[in-house]
């Protein structure tokens, strides 16, 4: 199989279950570290001719991370896309596993039911906490709808504001996010790269969680620690 990923956790999931598989992937691909394939341009910007002259098996993708008429251009170069959709943790499981056989796995890989079990044994929060969620400022923007990340946050007892509102990713200005008093302010460091020094400045007076933008939002091998090193960081922001 020659496979291209546009989506970093999708990368990663088939480079460490599928080494040599992998001819292409994004720029931002991160994981694994030392990744030695093409690089085709952004998850929102790829390189429809270049992937065409890798001539891949397959072109993998996400309904959220990639835009339609990109995916659309690559058909029409005869090229297999396989596009998943993941908005819950439950999802998440089957989804990376047709993935990987469509990449050519015998089996299921040892790392995803690793994964499942994880989130299968979390225990239930002893409490809940309301939070905002923040991924990207000028201007701000939150998670909203039905998103991954509110999933994963919602099991491990962070109730997000925005989880009504009819936007996946609403734009709110800061007042109104100051204004909804959560218990506690998530600041992921993807897409947006917020840090101790851009960010937590903005929400005086209110704990401020810094977290693995990977953990919180990528569905693969991370999904195995994701519930240990968010919990440690949600919890750090209260001491």
């Amino acid at each position: 199989m020659r496979v291209v990923s546009l989506v970093p956790s999708l990368t990663e999931a088939v480079a460490v279950s599928l080494p040599g598989v992998l001819v292409g992937a994004t720029d931002w691909c991160s994981h694994p570290a030392g990744l030695d394939v093409t690089r085709i341009g952004g998850t929102k910007n790829p390189d429809v001719e270049r992937i065409a002259r890798l001539r891949p098996d397959l072109v993998i993708a996400n309904e959220e991370e990639n835009r339609a008429p990109d995916l659309d251009a690559l058909r029409a170069t005869g090229t297999e896309v396989l596009v998943t959709e993941v908005r819950d943790v439950p999802r998440a499981f089957p989804e990376l596993d047709r993935v990987l056989t469509a990449c050519g796995a015998p089996g299921r890989p040892r790392w995803l039911d690793d994964a499942e079990a994880a989130w299968a044994s979390l225990p239930a929060p002893a409490h809940r906490t309301t939070a905002v969620v923040p991924i990207w400022r000028r201007p701000w923007m939150v998670l909203g709808r039905s998103t991954f990340a509110g999933d994963i946050l919602a099991r491990l007892g962070v109730d997000h504001v925005h989880a009504a509102h009819p936007e996946r990713y609403p734009r709110i200005p800061l007042q109104e996010l100051l204004d909804a008093r959560p218990d506690l302010v998530v600041l992921p460091d993807e897409p947006y790269r917020f840090t101790a020094a851009d960010g937590p400045e903005a929400f005086p007076g209110l704990p401020c969680a810094l977290v693995s933008g990977r953990h919180l939002t990528w569905y693969g091998p991370s999904l195995t620690e994701a519930p240990r090193v968010l919990g440690e960081a949600l919890r750090a922001a209260h001491r």
